[in-house]
């Protein structure tokens, strides 16, 4: 196993730890459907669309339906485990599971590549939106599309 291989894994598993710990925190549990979602997300270099995660949830478990995958990922979002793209329709990992911040995402339209930002600047504009307007706010996506650095 190559040093960068062996990195992913040790990511994947600390990121598993980090799931299965907030998950008891909000007295939940990481089934098993739940935990291979969340791996075929967290995995991915790309931002993964349901149907292609049922696809592959579909290899261990034929007897998985859109009902199964929808599920899970309703279960993960809940949890600020993944993200929702909008714009794309799809999910990715959260980076910062145990921060509850808000964050914005940068998409690049060439290569796909999705990060995940977190910024002050950012954090005090929505703060001030929210107040301004007197709402209170549970949750923001705000997804910028452009080109990367690499694609530029």
């Amino acid at each position: 196993m190559s040093h960068s291989c062996q990195q992913h894994k040790q990511q994947i598993e600390e990121a598993l730890d980090i799931a299965t710990r907030i998950c008891e925190q909000h007295g939940a549990r990481l089934t098993d459907v739940r935990k291979r979602v969340f791996e075929l997300i967290w995995v991915s270099d790309q931002p993964a669309k349901a149907y292609g995660l049922l696809t592959e949830l579909q290899k261990n478990d034929p007897s998985a339906k859109p009902p199964t995958i929808y599920r899970a990922l309703d279960f993960l979002l809940e949890l600020g485990l993944i993200h929702k793209l909008h714009r794309l329709n799809a999910y990715v990992r959260c980076t910062h599971p145990e921060e509850k911040k808000p964050c914005f995402f940068l998409i690049c339209t060439n290569c796909q590549v999705v990060t995940e930002s977190h910024d002050q600047a950012y954090k005090k504009l929505i703060a001030k939106i929210s107040k301004s307007r007197d709402f209170k706010l549970h949750a923001t996506t705000f997804e910028m599309e452009g080109l990367c650095q690499q694609c530029v």
